[in-house]
């Protein structure tokens, strides 16, 4: 293999080197190149494109929907109430389930959600889900929001909040230290953690597709250096004949001066797995999903499944539904009279069963 080198002249060796060439062996050692952070990229490297985000924002955000709210007018239960009629069918794409997967969907992904009333002489109709990405808070003289901007396709709509009886957005947000009117999402919490395990997850792929074997120098160890037809006929060979999985496991043939040096570490050297587990743990913590529910090794804090399962409920999911259902009474009760609640009914949930019995 690769017997031209012997046959073919040599270019003599140059003393010239470049006062930058030291630097080149710190190029692989540079800063870490994170995600963005905001809403777009969150939602493409985290949701979109992470299995464990994913699956962890689907698993809260469905627990919420599930969850049947009574509504309490001075400690009563109300069997029948016009803003029930409006929770069970909001808008006529949706209904109650549709409207709290995705406002707890936002939530996780966003750090807000933006709910918007239309109402008719003062009584909301209906309420229908804006994108965060697509609203802005327009502060007033106070400071706080005194209208809100919804763009679409380069057009702005102006969207004020005075004005009697409901107002027209309702704006949820999780709480954040370093903003006053927007809130911080979990998911950028675990931004590093995403682009440890996105990153992970294209080196294997890479190294999959490079028949398993870690990037490499080939070294030439004769006087001299390759003339430009013998290297770019050397890459070749090697693009042929070793790279790809079609190549997996073919012995490669060094002569003519050839030494082969690796210069990356192989996924043993790595921890490859170990590093990819704590990642994976760190996505499930931030969003608030035990990491024995994902099925993320490694995790032995839970005694089995179904403690796990409850831990998901009394930690995330009704903390969520109740401050999503708080939000939303004290949202439209100017419309429905006052003294009404909208609290989750945990008699219905069925993770809870056995803490009743």
């Amino acid at each position: 293999m690769f017997s031209f080198l012997r046959s073919s002249r040599l270019r003599p060796a140059e003393a010239k080197a470049s006062r930058t060439a030291a630097l080149v062996a710190l190029l692989a050692q540079g800063r870490p190149r994170w995600t963005p952070r905001d809403y777009a990229s969150l939602a493409r490297e985290g949701f979109a494109r992470n299995a464990v985000a994913y699956r962890a924002v689907r698993m809260v955000s469905e627990a919420v929907a599930s969850v049947s709210f009574v509504l309490q007018e001075e400690g009563r239960d109300l069997d029948r109430h016009p803003l029930l009629d409006l929770m069970a069918r909001p808008n006529p794409r949706q209904r109650q389930a549709d409207l709290l997967e995705a406002v707890c969907g936002h939530l996780l992904v966003a750090g807000n959600a933006y709910l918007e009333a239309v109402a008719i002489e003062e009584v909301p109709r209906e309420i229908h889900v804006l994108r965060p990405d697509r609203m802005k808070v327009v502060p007033g003289t106070d400071g706080w929001a005194a209208a809100y901007d919804y763009t679409l396709d380069g057009r702005t709509l102006r969207i004020p909040q005075a004005g009697e009886g409901v107002e027209p957005v309702l704006h949820l947000s999780f709480f954040n230290p370093l903003d006053d009117h927007y809130g911080f999402p979990p998911l950028e919490a675990a931004a590093q953690a995403l682009d440890l395990h996105n990153a992970s997850g294209a080196w294997n792929k890479a190294l999959i597709d490079n028949a398993a074997r870690p990037s490499g120098a080939l070294i030439y160890g004769g006087t001299g250096s390759l003339t430009d037809d013998q290297f770019e006929r050397l890459k070749g060979e090697l693009e042929a004949s070793f790279q790809g999985a079609a190549n997996a496991g073919r012995p490669l043939l060094l002569e003519g001066g050839l030494d082969w040096k690796p210069l990356s570490l192989t996924p043993k050297d790595m921890d490859f797995e170990a590093a990819r587990s704590g990642a994976a743990r760190e996505i499930a913590l931030a969003l608030g999903v035990p990491p024995l529910l994902l099925g993320i090794p490694g995790d032995a804090t839970y005694a089995n499944y179904a403690e796990a399962n409850r831990a998901l409920w009394r930690q995330t999911v009704i903390p969520m539904a109740r401050k999503i259902g708080d939000a939303l009474c004290g949202w439209l009760a100017p419309a429905f009279g006052t003294g009404l609640t909208l609290v989750p009914d945990l008699d219905l949930v069925e993770a809870l069963a056995q803490e009743r019995s």
